[in-house]
């Protein structure tokens, strides 16, 4: 006996000891694994969607100073709505994967702005707006990040519908506040964007207004016009506006071309006929058409784009109802010679690329005398056309514009292609310089003029373009996207259109960084039920054409029916009188009417029965089979585990 209870002691003391060490591990393996595998993760999405992109990574790396984002999200008030919940769990994750590669440079807070707290008041100083919900009460889901510059930047609430695009405006955001002053921008433009649609009259009397565009951008940017005759970019500019330029000298030419060679970012916009050009030139006088009223850049087919400057894109579907003629009693008519273009929940009548950051969030764009895009046969870039026209329109010849304009009378012509005309795109990869043998022979300097400064070295190629091209100009012009309003006694120029959007965005994408510019839309959490689509297909495949013609059947018999009746004599009482024949007629069709219907549900049943077969099988999995094993795995533990303690105390 006295054996057996050391023997129980020895036991009691050893699975006292086991414990107190597996404590004691469990808390030595945490303490490792929080210092030296803060980052390490195991992503088993099949779309990886919590692993962050390389470019992210070298964002967060590379951070000098601390960064501080605050995640502002109404918990409690969340509480009751999974689908806000799920989304806020998606954000907080991924600003944690953020910290753990900032080397300490990235600050994450997480606070709960309950109502009437000072916690909300500065959430909404910050600039963050609250969801409402059914109850009244308000939901706070944004973020505000600050650095120790007083640089702000924030979300003001996740939208879901970007969720795609999380990483990217997170990493925007860091990239941004990790910058010391406003980036610059270069601009290259024949328009007068500065002075506005007054030109320069207006602008000599002192009553020039610049355009909204330019205005805005000159907010977001430190904007640096380099005028048309240069012969090198400013090294301290990385992205290029080149709206509608006059006539450029090879030399500018050629500086544009190394500009691209040394790794800089092109926005160029051409238009076959700007409507600014022509305002412009009119208002100051000008005699003939002005100067840059085509837009011709040759460098475009070197960049592996074709564009014709004598072609304007006719859209009906996408025509903007105009005023036209001097009689304000008159009908709006069609114009399609202006545009806009739309977003559509039909991807394939969506005119904007869902997939780029760009043109992902747009509704609208107004677009007047548009020309096209097509990929060089010979290009050596990529080719991602970003907006388009719809596939009603037509291609019309710039000069005939020019002399037909009655809305009436381009409608009457109107012959559609049945195409998709590009009008902007997207266009990256390698590139070889435009100049093959090096810079054009620069002219002497004037007498008594000090020589340029020498050029840089020439180079012939570059292995990561990055140009977009947009075949509009009026895309600046305040008329098509801007309607003055008063608020407050004031004049102030509210969008009725997201033209300065893609303006303002493209030039943000553009100036990024590499690491942020290779960012592009991550796969959402949504995942697509492909079996019940495959399902839902092979259903429709087998009874839609069944269906089809059950329904055929069933109006077949319903005009059968209505026209015995209609033949038919009244009686009276408002019967109608028909004879033994006729009775037996409408009783057979109205016999071959319910067996037609009863044969319709059938086969309407039948669509679902796959999909419902399928349901129930995953129901039972759900309920009753994974329970049902966990229990026979119980069951077996305990009896191996009551098995092995006899077979113990047995020896």
């Amino acid at each position: 006996m006295n054996a057996l209870a050391r023997l129980a002691r020895n036991r009691r003391l050893s699975a006292v000891l086991a414990i107190v060490l597996g404590a004691i591990v469990f808390l030595g393996l945490n303490t490792a694994a929080n210092s030296w595998l803060r980052t390490a993760r195991l992503d088993l999405t099949a779309n990886g969607i919590y692993t962050l992109s390389d470019g992210t990574k070298n964002i967060l790396r590379s951070l000098k100073e601390p960064i501080t984002l605050r995640f502002y999200y109404s918990q409690a008030t969340a509480a009751d709505y999974p689908t806000v919940r799920a989304y806020a769990e998606r954000v907080r994750d991924l600003l944690n994967e953020y910290k753990g590669y900032a080397n300490g440079n990235l600050i994450v807070e997480e606070i709960d702005p309950e109502p009437y707290t000072e916690e909300e008041d500065r959430a909404v100083a910050y600039g963050l707006q609250a969801a409402p919900t059914k109850s009244g009460e308000q939901v706070y889901l944004g973020l505000a990040g600050t650095n120790l510059a007083d640089g702000q930047e924030t979300v003001p609430f996740f939208q879901m519908e970007r969720e795609q695009f999380l990483e990217y405006d997170l990493s925007s955001i860091v990239y941004r506040l990790s910058q010391a002053k406003k980036p610059k921008l270069g601009l290259v433009t024949g328009l007068p964007l500065d002075t506005g649609p007054g030109g320069l009259l207006a602008s000599m009397q002192g009553q020039s207004q610049p355009y909204v565009s330019y205005a805005q951008l000159m907010q977001i940017f430190d904007v640096e016009t380099l005028g048309e005759d240069f012969d090198r970019v400013p090294a301290d500019i990385e992205t290029l506006i080149v709206a509608q330029p006059k006539a450029l000298s090879e030399a500018t030419l050629y500086a544009l071309d190394q500009f691209v060679m040394r790794g800089g970012r092109i926005i160029a916009f051409v238009d076959p006929k700007s409507e600014i050009a022509e305002l412009a030139a009119a208002q100051n006088g000008e005699q003939g058409p002005p100067q840059n009223v085509r837009g011709d850049l040759w460098l475009l087919k070197y960049w592996g784009v074709d564009y014709k400057q004598d072609e304007v894109v006719l859209d009906r579907a996408r025509g903007a109802q105009v005023q036209y003629g001097n009689n304000p009693s008159r009908p709006s008519v069609l114009y399609p010679v202006w545009i806009g273009l739309k977003k559509s929940d039909d991807a394939s009548q969506d005119d904007f690329d869902p997939n780029d950051i760009v043109t992902s969030s747009l509704s609208t764009v107004n677009l007047a005398s548009a020309g096209h895009f097509t990929k060089a046969a010979d290009a050596t870039t990529t080719f991602t056309p970003l907006m388009r026209s719809s596939d009603d329109a037509m291609i019309m010849s710039a000069e005939m514009l020019g002399i037909q304009t009655d809305p009436d009378t381009l409608m009457r012509q109107f012959l559609p292609s049945g195409e998709r005309y590009t009008i902007a795109a997207r266009v990256s990869g390698p590139l070889k310089s435009a100049f093959k043998d090096g810079a054009p022979k620069a002219a002497p300097p004037a007498e008594g003029q000090p020589a340029p400064a020498p050029l840089p070295a020439h180079l012939g190629e570059t292995a990561s373009a990055n140009i977009i091209v947009v075949a509009d100009s009026d895309i600046f012009d305040d008329k098509f996207w801007v309607q003055p309003q008063s608020q407050g006694g004031q004049m102030m120029a509210m969008p009725i259109a997201d033209n300065l959007a893609f303006i303002a965005s493209a030039a943000e994408n553009m100036q990024g960084s590499n690491d942020l510019i290779s960012l592009r839309a991550r796969a959402t959490n949504a995942r697509p039920f492909t079996v019940v689509e495959d399902l839902r297909k092979d259903a429709e495949a087998r009874f839609l054409l069944e269906e089809q013609q059950l329904n055929a059947k069933i109006a077949e018999t319903q005009q059968k029916l209505a026209q015995l009746q209609n033949a038919a004599p009244q009686g009276g009482g408002d019967q109608l009188a028909l004879s033994p024949e006729q009775n037996q007629e409408l009783e057979k069709f109205r016999l071959e009417l319910a067996d037609t219907r009863a044969r319709l549900r059938e086969v309407q049943r039948n669509l679902r029965s796959g999909i419902d077969r399928l349901g129930n099988v995953l129901a039972a999995i759900n309920i009753a089979l994974v329970p049902a094993l966990l229990v026979i795995a119980a069951i077996v533990l305990a009896v191996v585990r009551r098995r092995r303690i006899a077979a113990a105390q047995a020896s």
